[in-house]
């Protein structure tokens, strides 16, 4: 498959559930924790604790757990999310409509249509990125090939 294929997205699950993470995790966790410090989620995402405290004020995080002393523990579930929620970024998909995706997670089933809809339309900007990326390294091998041939 070339970077210009795409394939479509998987449309049958045995269950409804809004499964966010895609096999295999970049980061192995602990097996049967499901329990993580502010600092073992850093090491696992490769994002900051200012990150993961700026993704709880807007929304996009909300509901983390809290220890008896007010640490912050994450569950599997969350990791999950935030992996997802990293791929969402990497397609350069604006905070806003992140946000309004979680929001509309947190909605339940009925936004199903809503959600599809913000992540088709974030898959055409993709395929549109790819397409220009695409372009510029033909113009790049262009003049790679002529100043190869010049040398």
């Amino acid at each position: 498959m070339t970077v210009m294929q795409t394939t479509p997205a998987a449309t049958e699950r045995a269950t409804p559930a809004d499964i966010c993470s895609a096999p295999p995790r970049r980061h192995p966790r602990p097996d049967g924790q499901d329990r993580y410090t502010i600092s073992e989620v850093v090491a696992f995402t490769g994002l900051t604790a200012h990150t993961l405290r700026w993704y709880e004020r807007i929304g996009l995080m909300p509901h983390v757990d809290r220890s008896h002393t007010g640490q912050r523990r994450y569950s599997n579930r969350d990791l999950d999310w935030l992996d997802f929620v990293t791929k969402l970024r990497l397609t350069g998909m604006p905070v806003a409509d992140m946000v309004r995706y979680a929001e509309l997670v947190r909605q339940g089933d009925q936004t199903f249509a809503e959600r599809r809809h913000l992540l088709e339309s974030t898959r055409r900007d993709v395929l549109n990125r790819i397409a220009e990326l695409h372009d510029t390294l033909g113009v790049l091998d262009r003049k790679i090939s002529f100043y190869a041939a010049e040398a």
